[in-house]
C-alpha cells in the first residue's frame, strides 16, 4: 500500500500540481482512481478546492488552525481549539461532515504528549500521524496505542499513556543505502533538488523497495508544497507513480482505507472486491464544489501583532464577518464563541 499525504493549506500554489498526481488514468487494480490524504491547515486555504478534493473521494484530515510553534508544550484547551476548531472550519467552509474527518497531524511532527491524544480520544478521531521514526532497516507498521510505542520517539513528545483503540500511523524515515540526499520524514526535506527526474525516480524506487521486499509496511509519501515547486522532483514523482501503478499488488489508498484493511485484512487476490476500497460510494461524499465560490477579503489581526491585515478565503458558503480563527471557527466576529462538545 502506498499512502500519498499532503500537509498544509490548499490553494493556487499547489492545487493543480496535486490534481495531476491524481490524474484520471491512474487507477488501482480494481479500476478505481488512486486516492490520497490531505492534512489541512487554515491560513491561505481555499475551501472550495478542499471541497473538490473531498468530493472526488480523497480523505481530509486536520493539521491545526495556526500551525503555531511550541504547541507540543501547550495544554488541553489549546489542542482542542487548534484541532477541533480546524475540523469545524472544514465542516462549515468546505461542507465536510465531522464524521468524515477522523485523522490529524501535529505541526512540525511534534506531537503534544498525552494531551493531544486525550483530545483525539475525547473528540472521536480514529488516528494520528505525527510521529517521526529514525532511519531503520525494517520499516514500522501502523500500530494502536494500546501498548508502549515500539520504537524510539524522535520528537521526544510522544504519548506515554495507553490510548486503547487509537491508531498511530507513523512517518518512517525516507533514505537510500548510501544516505545520498540524507534521511527525512517528509520527502521534500531530503536533499534531492540537484537530481534530475530519473535520479529522483531511482531514489524513490530504492526507498520503496525496502518496504516492498521486506515486511510490506504501508509506504507513506508525505509532501509539502515545496516538492512541487521543483520540476525535476515533480517529474520524478510522476515516474515513480507510473512505475508503482503497474505492480499488480500495489494500491494507492487513503490512510483510513489502509486502517480499514488493517482491522479486516484480506489477501491480495480478494482486494478487487474489498468493499472499503471500491469507488461506488458516491452518496456519502460532500457535494461538488460551486462554480463561483465567494472570495472573501477579511480583516485579521495576527496573534501578538499590533496591526490588522487582510486574509482571503474562498468558500461556497457566505462570507463570514471576520477571518475564522481560534475560538471563532465560523468567523462570527465574537471571540471565544466556540464551545466544543466531547464525543467520547
Amino acid at each position: 500500500m502506498i499512502l500519498l499525504t499532503f500537509d498544509g493549506a490548499i490553494n493556487l500554489n499547489n492545487f493543480d500540481h496535486y490534481k495531476k498526481v491524481f490524474s484520471e488514468n491512474r487507477v488501482n487494480p480494481n479500476g478505481c482512481p488512486i486516492k490520497g490524504t490531505f492534512f489541512i491547515s487554515h491560513e491561505y486555504c481555499n475551501y472550495n478546492m478542499v471541497q473538490e478534493l473531498a468530493h472526488e473521494g480523497h480523505e481530509i484530515g486536520t493539521e491545526t488552525i495556526s500551525l503555531q510553534q511550541g504547541l507540543q508544550d501547550k495544554g488541553y484547551e489549546e489542542w482542542v481549539g487548534e484541532m477541533i476548531g480546524m475540523r469545524e472550519i472544514l465542516r462549515h467552509f468546505a461542507n465536510i461532515s465531522r464524521s468524515d474527518i477522523v485523522g490529524m497531524r501535529a505541526p512540525f511532527l511534534k506531537p503534544g504528549r498525552n494531551t493531544q491524544y486525550q483530545v483525539i480520544e475525547d473528540f472521536g478521531f480514529i488516528y494520528d500521524s505525527s510521529v517521526g521514526i529514525p532511519p531503520l532497516k525494517v520499516p514500522i507498521w501502523p500500530y494502536t496505542l494500546d501498548y508502549k510505542i515500539p520504537h524510539e520517539c524522535k520528537s521526544g513528545t510522544c504519548p506515554t499513556k495507553s490510548f486503547p483503540g487509537i491508531w498511530e500511523v507513523p512517518l518512517n524515515a525516507h533514505y537510500v543505502e548510501t544516505y545520498e540526499g540524507g534521511h527525512c520524514p517528509y520527502l521534500d526535506q531530503c536533499v534531492l533538488h540537484n537530481h534530475d527526474a530519473n535520479e529522483v525516480f531511482e531514489w524513490l524506487k530504492e526507498d520503496f523497495e525496502r518496504y516492498y521486499d521486506q515486511n510490506r509496511a504501508p509506504y507513506m509519501m508525505p509532501f509539502h508544497t515545496n516538492w512541487f515547486q521543483i520540476k525535476e522532483l515533480e517529474h520524478g514523482l510522476h515516474k515513480f507513480i507510473e512505475w508503482a501503478s503497474n505492480l499488480e499488488d500495489v494500491w494507492f489508498v487513503t490512510v483510513t482505507q489502509m486502517l480499514t484493511w488493517a482491522t479486516e485484512p484480506r489477501p491480495v487476490k480478494d482486494l478487487a472486491n474489498f468493499e472499503a476500497w471500491k469507488c461506488n460510494k458516491k452518496d456519502n461524499l460532500p457535494p461538488p464544489p460551486c462554480n463561483l465560490p465567494n472570495k472573501c477579503a477579511l480583516s485579521f489581526k495576527p496573534p501578538e501583532a499590533n496591526f490588522t491585515t487582510t486574509r482571503y478565503l474562498a468558500t461556497c458558503r457566505e462570507c463570514p464577518n471576520k477571518y475564522p480563527w481560534l475560538g471563532d471557527s465560523e468567523g462570527t466576529g465574537i471571540p471565544g464563541k466556540d464551545v466544543y462538545q466531547r464525543e467520547n
